[in-house]
Order: C-alpha cells, then sequence, then structure tokens
C-alpha cells in the first residue's frame, strides 16, 4: 500500500537510502576489521571514522543523538571516532513550514492556530528528536512549543539496530570495553525521550527538587497545549553560554555561574539521587541575574541510593587512601569481579574526575581538568583495560559519567576558580541512604513520577 501522502513518501525513500548508506559504511568497516584481525592488515581508523561521520551526520535522528553522546562517554569509541562523531551538529535542518502545520495539527487538531495569538513559523532551534517554536498564547503568555519529528519510534529502533553494529564491529578489535549495557542504557533512555508526558513528569520532580535553590529557572509545563508528543512551556528569556563569555565577564561572575551549574547538576542527584544526564550547552541559558535557565527534562535518570553513597565512598576511599572502601564503591555501583589490577585502573579514572573536589582550597579549574591531560590519561586507562582483559562498566555508570565529563567542560568553558570541596561537602555531609529512599518516595507522589521507577531506585 502506498503511503497516503507523496511527501511522506518521499521521507520514507529517504530514510531508507541514508540507512542504506549507513549500513554500505558499516560493512566495509566488517570486511576491515576482518582483514586486520585476520590477515594482517591495517585499518585506516582516521579515514573510515570521517567516513562514519558524513553517513550518520545525513540522519537527522536519533543516531546522531547517540554519536554525540558516545563521544563523550570516555572509551565508548576509539578516539578517531569520539573526534568525528563530537563534530556532529546538534542543530539540524528544522522541518518546513507546511510540513510543521500539519504536524501542529495532528497533535492539537486543525483548530491549532486559533488557540494562539502568534506561532513562530521559523524553529528557534532544532535537533535530533524534535524542534522548539516560540508562540505566544491567547492571554499574552510566552510560550516556548516543542514538537517532536514524526515516526521518531521507528527511527530510533532503525538507529539502534546500527548502533548495535557499531559496537559489535568495535567489540571485535577492541576488547577494553564490554559495550552490552551501555547499549542497553542508551537505549532505554532514548526511548524514554520521546515520551513528552514523561518528560512533563520530570519537569515537575525538578520544580520539587529544587523549589529551594534560588540559582534556578524552570518552564511551566501547560498541559492545556501539550500531548505525547507536543511539550509547551513557558518561555524563559536568556542567554547562551557561549555568546554570554564573548562579553568578557569578570572572574567573579564566572565564579558564580559554575557554583549555580554545579548545584543546579548535583542538589538533585545528592539529596534525590536524579542526574540530569545532558549538560549540553543548548539545554539551560543565562537568565539577567545569572540564574540558570534550565529547559529540557529528556535525559533524566534515577538511581539507587547505593549507587550515590558509592559516589560518596570512592570519594573518602581516595582521600583516605583506603582500597577495601573503593572496593565497595565500584560494587555499589554494579561493577563485578574486580581484581586489585582492575581496580588500579578504574582509580586512575576516578582520581582524575575527583581531582577538584579532594583539596580544600580553590582550585582553577582548567589546572585540574585541561583537555590533553584528559585525552592522555584515557587512552592510559585504556591501554591498560586492554592490558587486563577489558571491563564491563554498568548501565548506570553510563549518564552519571556523561554528565561528570559534560560539566567539567562546562566549567572549562568558564575558567572557573572555586573550592570544589566545600561545594561538595555542602551537599554530602548530611547523606543518609534512608533519608534518600524516602525524599524519593516523597517526590514520587507530588510529580507524578512513575512508580516502577521509584522501585527500582529505592
Amino acid at each position: 500500500m502506498a503511503p497516503a501522502n507523496p511527501e511522506d513518501s518521499g521521507r520514507v525513500g529517504g530514510r531508507l537510502k541514508r540507512y542504506a548508506r549507513v549500513t554500505t559504511t558499516m560493512t566495509g568497516l566488517a570486511a576491515r576489521v576482518a582483514g586486520e584481525r585476520y590477515l594482517g592488515l591495517q585499518i585506516d581508523r582516521a579515514k573510515h571514522a570521517a567516513d562514519l561521520r558524513e553517513a550518520l551526520g545525513g540522519l537527522k535522528g536519533p543516531i546522531m543523538k547517540v554519536a554525540q553522546i558516545l563521544s563523550t562517554i570516555p572509551d565508548a569509541l576509539p578516539p578517531e571516532y569520539a573526534d568525528e562523531l563530537a563534530g556532529l551538529q546538534a542543530d539540524a535542518p528544522a522541518m518546513g513550514w507546511l510540513f510543521t502545520r500539519r504536524r501542529m495539527a495532528s497533535e492539537l487538531g486543525p483548530d491549532w492556530q486559533s488557540r494562539l495569538k502568534s506561532f513562530s513559523r521559523e524553529a528557534v532551534s532544532a535537533a535530533s528528536l524534535g524542534q522548539v517554536h516560540k508562540a505566544e498564547d491567547l492571554d499574552g503568555h510566552q510560550l516556548a512549543m516543542k514538537l517532536q519529528y514524526p515516526d521518531m519510534a521507528s527511527a530510533i529502533d532503525a538507529d539502534l539496530r546500527q548502533l548495535r553494529l557499531v559496537f559489535q564491529l568495535y567489540e571485535r578489535y577492541d576488547s577494553a570495553i564490554s559495550t552490552g549495557d551501555i547499549y542497553d542504557e542508551l537505549s532505554e533512555r532514548l526511548r524514554e525521550e520521546l515520551d513528552y508526558k514523561r518528560e512533563a513528569s520530570n519537569l515537575a520532580l525538578y520544580h520539587h527538587m529544587l523549589k529551594d535553590e534560588d540559582c534556578v529557572c524552570l518552564p511551566e509545563y501547560r498541559s492545556d497545549l501539550s500531548t505525547g508528543r507536543l511539550m509547551t512551556m513557558s518561555w524563559l528569556d536568556g542567554t547562551r553560554i557561549m555568546p554570554f563569555l564573548e562579553t568578557n565577564p569578570s572572574q567573579d561572575v564566572r565564579n558564580e555561574i559554575a557554583r549555580k551549574m554545579f548545584r543546579v547538576w548535583y542538589v538533585p542527584f545528592y539529596y534525590y539521587g536524579v542526574i540530569h544526564g545532558d549538560p549540553h550547552l543548548g539545554n539551560y541559558s543565562l537568565a539577567n541575574d545569572h540564574r540558570i535557565n534550565l529547559m529540557d527534562f529528556g535525559s533524566i535518570r534515577l538511581f539507587r541510593p547505593d549507587f550515590v553513597g558509592g559516589v560518596i565512598d570512592l570519594y573518602r576511599a581516595l582521600r583516605d587512601n583506603d582500597p577495601d572502601l573503593a572496593v565497595h564503591a565500584y560494587e555499589s555501583w554494579g561493577f563485578h569481579g574486580l581484581d586489585k589490577d582492575a581496580i588500579d585502573v578504574l582509580n586512575m579514572w576516578a582520581e582524575f574526575i575527583y581531582a577538584p573536589l579532594l583539596e580544600d582550597k580553590v582550585r582553577p579549574i582548567q589546572a585540574l581538568r585541561n583537555g590533553s591531560a584528559g585525552r592522555e590519561l584515557a587512552g592510559k586507562v585504556h591501554g591498560e583495560l586492554k592490558r587486563i582483559g577489558g571491563i564491563r562498566p554498568p548501565r548506570e555508570f553510563v549518564l552519571m559519567d556523561r554528565a561528570a565529563v559534560g560539566l567539567g567542560s562546562v566549567f572549562m568553558h568558564l575558567g572557573a576558580e572555586v573550592n570544589w570541596h566545600n561545594l561538595f561537602h555542602d551537599l554530602i555531609d548530611d547523606f543518609d541512604r534512608t533519608k534518600l529512599a524516602e525524599r524519593q518516595r516523597e517526590a514520587a507522589d507530588v510529580a507524578g513520577v512513575p512508580a516502577e521507577l521509584v522501585q527500582l531506585a529505592g
């Protein structure tokens, strides 16, 4: 049966051609991997990584988002691939007006324009899963309307099949990281991001968790103008971080923003076991008073109290040189069967991540987290993991590590010079696993968080 609309036919045909292109690239890599492994031939990884980026960049959809995520996770991909995939642009070409108008009608009905005073024909931003339009309701309130691209569920399924192939090929020639749990975690998180009703619950959760923080602005959800694939919120005026930095703010202002960012991300984690897994520069802006406008709530994860406790235990283990506590911390995260060599390698990376927290003094983040040092250490850790036979990171570790690395990058952009030790201890000194579980249950009641998530966490 032919598609009902010729534009749909073209879209499906175009997607099939793009998938065929990616599959051809993947098949070529498979042949090269086999040649390297069995015939002693050498793969030009840099050239193939560039080819892969070109192929993936043509897919305006989930696999682009996955590629961006993978490029920020240490050792998830070889450096040649991480460098290329990091270059994929977060902003993709937006849907045209005729297409947007039809999508809006399918979500809000044919009279949708009569429910608004204005609606921007051009998207103010467009990313891998949807695009945002600025609008105004009949009472004059400014709105942000996030409209999901059509057929994203099937696109994710197809893209994830490509991702699984990428991982399988990677493990053929590099055994340092077992990718099974990474794949499962990314798959589940991506599918969650398609459910805008769930994202609305996440927004309500953040309103509850950050209700006592005066350093953040959160949008208000508009259920009357929302569906499962259209999320409408109040509009937040602000400046993106990079344009803001071009104004040459003082060091005091940079430090102020860094402290606020730290609390916006880590108050939810240490008090409620919740992390915002995407510190991407497009997901927040700065209000005129330097408060953080947090605007996207799709990539959210709830953690077990024991996992959060493990993060604190590992800090204390590194601070006090306590190897037994370090083992306990890694096991709390879900690592299993770790011998001394594996612990030593994990501690190499942990010492880099925790370095800003370990000393009670003001420290410039650049002195602790410059890019070349991180890359050199990641390469050393990778080599050691291969030497000891590889390791399987637990699922929960993926988004937590991504958030930590992403925030480190933000702090480097800011050139922050603060006492990270004090910021951290302000959050953890009264930590108690039982109290965290109680807060999670309370937040679930207030924000309407699905019960199964709280059961999973607690």
